[in-house]
């Protein structure tokens, strides 16, 4: 849980301790044998894919989070973005094994609500992470969650928006979409219609399922039909980087703005590069602390907060320094309403 900088390690270390002995205390307070409450928890991740660092980062920061609290994380993943059928024979075969807490992002509003219908009949506390899982869906099925833990991909794409229209000005820009349906992208995209709605005239959307390769392929074309965009907003940070590849290829990076989503490393890099203007980071690695943190406290019946949010920061030129000097945690310190 080491979310501040050095001149704040003390407090960070200070939050730890006290959710150590908090989940110790509750432990022997069920009569237990003595072992801590984090040490009884053993704790199931399942997401999308390792092959978009977003996840990979996911996976890391819960991993290491289970570590530091002595407890069991196993983080598994389909094979790709859209990997519905996979991401459910994972959770199918975790649903099986004596895991006592389980954390999930799906692939779409519902794809998990049925390998996860086991898991809820057993009254094992489940996280919605990352991506909303349709609650009436869920609650006809009789799967109901601990908490969601996720950014605000609204406030995401309304940085996002804002952050493009102070550097175009006006004129015509692109939208590269996610996968199609998916509601993290839609409210991505809704945040920045909001902010740039009779400002910006969108003259290109298109889902790239937040893949590079099409990304770059969809780029290319919409370069083609709108020789003159002047920004380029994309719902990730693995298509801003196709499409930034595409832009170059096509000898425009000094004309075209581009601001992407997620904060993974290379993107950072790309914008102290300069062949991105901007990502709004979303700290998956915090993300992935927070839901062990979570985790540990529902399987000590204690109370979590039924949404908790993940950190967000604009990164542009000025402050990518010191966000690459902290990755992959946050540079600046943030409300963890898990702490307490």
């Amino acid at each position: 849980m080491r979310y501040l900088q050095s001149g704040r390690i003390r407090v960070a270390t200070a939050v730890v301790l006290a959710l150590t002995l908090a989940t110790t205390a509750a432990a022997c307070g069920r009569g237990g044998t003595g072992s801590s409450a984090s040490g009884a928890a053993k704790i199931a991740i399942v997401t999308r894919d390792f092959t978009n660092p977003y996840w990979a980062a996911l996976r890391d920061g819960a991993i290491a989070e289970g570590k530091k609290q002595g407890v069991t994380v196993n983080v598994q993943a389909g094979d790709n973005e859209t990997d519905s059928s996979g991401e459910n024979a994972k959770i199918s075969t975790l649903a099986g094994q004596n895991y006592t807490c389980f954390g999930v992002v799906p692939v779409n509003a519902t794809n998990v609500i049925t390998p996860l219908v086991p898991v809820a009949q057993k009254n094992i506390p489940i996280l919605n992470l990352d991506t909303q899982i349709d609650p009436g869906a869920s609650k006809a099925a009789g799967v109901s969650y601990a908490s969601f833990i996720g950014s605000d991909n609204l406030q995401a794409g309304t940085l996002a928006g804002q952050s493009l229209l102070s550097k175009v000005g006006s004129g015509n820009v692109a939208i590269l979409q996610g996968i199609a349906g998916e509601q993290n992208g839609i409210n991505r995209e809704k945040g920045f219609a909001a902010a740039t709605g009779g400002k910006l005239t969108v003259v290109a959307k298109q889902p790239a399922d937040y893949d590079q390769t099409k990304a770059q392929t969809v780029t290319e074309a919409i370069l083609q039909a709108h020789p003159d965009i002047k920004g380029i907003f994309a719902a990730n940070d693995t298509m801003g980087l196709g499409a930034a590849q595409a832009v170059k290829n096509a000898g425009k990076s000094s004309q075209i703005t581009i601001i992407s989503v997620d904060g993974i490393k290379a993107a950072l890099q790309a914008v102290q590069a300069g062949t991105l203007s901007a990502t709004i980071t979303q700290y998956p690695y915090a993300e992935g602390q927070l839901a062990v943190q979570a985790c540990i406290k529902a399987v000590a019946k204690k109370s979590i907060p039924t949404r908790v949010v993940a950190p967000i920061k604009l990164i542009d030129k000025d402050n990518v320094g010191r966000a690459l000097r902290s990755f992959p945690q946050p540079f600046e310190p943030f409300t963890n309403p898990l702490a307490n």
